[in-house]
């Protein structure tokens, strides 16, 4: 941990978001291992990633921002409330600019604009737009911290990035088992699963940066990368893993990946 503390925000950001990166490819690569995972289990993978980013959006960002607030100029509740509204916007305009497709839907589903495009592209985007705002949050914790913030420390940006490499695992599964489904071949199934990932090291980049130039936007910073996440969460992950009717078992993953990620910030941050 001291070790960390050494670096620069911005390293630290981009050795954590590598990292996260490195979870995604890990889970992408377990096409290699040859065995067919059930559409339940996949649903209730891809739920357990969603519960994560709930607990994550709550414990790591929003109830900093919330502190960050307090006893300043503006009502405590402002500042979170426009970057979390800001941040469900700006991924709410990335989706309907940016074709992608939704795993586990047909092709008449395919969102943004109108392309050409393979299946396996549109897959791939789809995955990458709900990974920046991960990147993203993981990059403004250690910006926030490295500022000095009262209610952010780097044991708390440790564990927003060990939460979020938790739920990028199945993550990878979720990309490159379907297109292995759908009969591309294991390297190509996995490239395309690490492939969404890679988006992540450069938000997180950009999200220290842009926290480092000045404390007082830490909180819509922090915000923001809620709101992005909390949408993503609602308009995509949640709707997948429902979609085949195993409710009940993704709801459990759902709760399951909420807790993993409550005890990780509690524990650590």
């Amino acid at each position: 941990m001291d070790y960390i503390k050494s670096l620069n925000p911005v390293m630290q950001a981009l050795l954590a978001t590598l990292f996260t990166y490195g979870i995604t490819a890990l889970g992408a690569a377990f096409v290699f291992i040859g065995k067919e995972l059930s559409r339940k289990m996949l649903d209730g993978i891809l739920a357990f990633a969603g519960g994560v980013m709930i607990a994550a959006s709550f414990w790591s960002l929003l109830a900093p921002a919330i502190e960050m607030s307090e006893g300043k100029a503006l009502p405590a509740f402002l500042p979170p409330t426009i970057g979390f509204l800001a941040g469900a916007m700006f991924l709410w305009l990335i989706d309907k600019i940016i074709p992608h497709l939704h795993v586990n839907f047909g092709e008449e589903h395919v969102e943004g604009v109108k392309t050409s495009w393979q299946r396996s592209v549109l897959l791939v985007l789809a995955i990458t737009l709900h990974n920046i705002p991960e990147g993203l949050a993981v990059g403004v914790a250690f910006g926030a911290a490295a500022a000095g913030a009262e209610s952010a420390n780097i044991a708390g940006a440790v564990a927003l990035a060990l939460g979020i490499g938790l739920q990028n695992f199945p993550e990878g599964i979720a990309v490159s088992m379907p297109l292995r489904r759908e009969g591309m071949s294991k390297g190509k199934s996995f490239f395309y699963g690490q492939l969404s990932g890679l988006v992540e090291p450069f938000a997180g980049v950009l999200g220290a940066a842009i926290v480092g130039f000045a404390l007082s936007i830490l909180p819509y910073a922090l915000s923001f990368a809620a709101g992005a996440m909390i949408f993503v969460v609602v308009e995509e992950v949640i709707p997948e893993s429902q979609q085949a009717g195993h409710t009940d078992f993704a709801t459990i993953g759902a709760i399951l990946g909420f807790t993993a990620m409550m005890i990780l910030d509690v524990a650590l941050g």
